[in-house]
Formats: C-alpha cells, structure tokens, sequence
C-alpha cells in the first residue's frame, strides 16, 4: 500500500500530484523548485532558490520519517547549465560526505520560472 507524504513546510504541490510517495521502504519525491512554503514566493538567485529547494526535500524527509542519509538518487533540473557550479556548492553543502547518486540536466523552463528543482528517492 503506497502512503503519500504531504507536509506543510514543504510547498504544496502546484498541479495534479502529491509531494513525495512512500512506497514500501522506498519514498519517491516530486521535484521541488525552490519556492518559500509560507509565501509561495521563489528567492532572488539560484543559489537562493537550491538552498529552499533543499530545504523543501529536507521537509518532506522529516516528514516521513527519513533522514538525508536515506537519499540514494537525485535529478537536479537547471535553467541554465551556467549555474552548474554554484548548485553544485549548496548541493554539496546540504549533503556533505554522503552525497547520493545523481543527475543534472538543463532544461528550458520550470514551473513558475523557477532556476532550479530537485527530486529525489530515499530507502530505508
């Protein structure tokens, strides 16, 4: 039986899906841009924006129960491949030495123009 995971300090979901879906020991996460839950606002900046999209995942972790170390697949999705770098500082940032498998791809536009959005899959 899958149980979806919906938190109020992550932003609620902009379309027709849930936050995140724990199936089994397996949590899968819809992507998370980097809006602010309590004004629906996205930061200035891309760093901003990947610090809060972080936070959002880290949210929904808490929220099911798991903690980042649970974190085994990330997809990262940029605006601009130009912002590589600085994602990759707060990305290592919030993970540390235990930094989950991962991919990143450029892609033309996220939703509400945000400059980035993460997803991930946890097991326990």
């Amino acid at each position: 039986m899958n149980t979806i995971i919906n938190t109020d300090k992550a932003p609620a979901a902009v379309g027709p899906y849930v936050q995140a879906i724990l199936a089994g020991n397996t949590l899968f996460s819809s992507g998370q841009l980097g809006m602010n839950p309590e004004t629906g606002a996205l930061p200035e900046g891309v760093e901003a924006q990947a610090r809060q999209s972080l936070a959002n995942v880290k949210a929904i972790l808490d929220e099911a129960g798991f903690a980042k170390s649970d974190v085994v697949k990330t997809t990262v999705f940029i605006k601009d491949m130009n912002d590589f770098a600085a994602v990759n500082a707060v990305y290592a940032d919030f993970f540390g030495d235990a930094c989950p498998a991962r991919s990143c791809v450029e892609v033309a536009r996220l939703p509400k123009d945000g400059l980035v959005e993460i997803e991930f899959v946890a097991v326990k």
